[in-house]
């Protein structure tokens, strides 16, 4: 594949997604961190890890409003929960910065604390097969704007949303050996 993948390396489970994309056959996949990272890349991850500290980092250092120019201007962009919760317009109970490329209200740990954690099949849009959700203190989607698809469900809650170039999903697909939902995300 000659495209260029981007994914946020400031704190989080980066390496997963970068092994991910290179069993999905993707040879440049970059860790970045700044905007200036982010001006070589043709899509970008923002993977799971701690939301406050991560976005208050993109805030201070100006990556957030590189991903929302670049985002703007179509590059299709992932969020898997953390990066679901930071691609969010609001984060129900919490006055945090979020990216707002998702037009949806998300809640935190929406499954329980680390200890909840749980591996269960779910069924994802496109997909014949279910895949397997790693839930990690997922977040779960609660509101969604009229332009938002649902991709994904598990126990009646909003896992799984697409709106334009933009994706994200509660679970941790690169948590596993599946790589269909990377290259669900190579398509967009």
């Amino acid at each position: 594949m000659n495209q260029s993948i981007g994914v946020v390396a400031i704190q989080g489970d980066f390496e997963k997604h970068i092994e991910a994309f290179h069993r999905a056959g993707v040879s440049q996949v970059s860790e970045v961190r700044t905007p200036e990272e982010l001006a070589g890349i043709d899509r970008l991850v923002i993977p799971g890890g701690e939301s406050t500290t991560v976005g208050k980092l993109m805030d201070r250092f100006g990556l957030g409003v590189a991903i929302q120019e670049r985002a703007k201007k179509g590059m299709p962009v992932w969020g898997t929960c953390m990066g679901l919760i930071l691609m969010a317009r609001e984060v129900q109970g919490h006055e945090q910065y979020t990216l707002d490329l998702l037009d949806v209200s998300v809640k935190r740990n929406a499954f329980g604390a680390q200890a909840h954690s749980f591996e269960d099949n779910v069924d994802f849009e496109g997909l014949v097969e279910p895949i397997t959700g790693v839930f990690i203190r997922a977040p779960v989607v609660t509101n969604l704007g009229p332009n938002v698809m649902v991709l994904a469900r598990y126990d009646d809650e909003i896992v799984g949303v697409r709106q334009g170039n933009c994706m994200g999903t509660s679970f941790h697909p690169e948590l596993t050996d599946d790589v269909r939902i990377h290259e669900i995300f190579l398509k967009l």
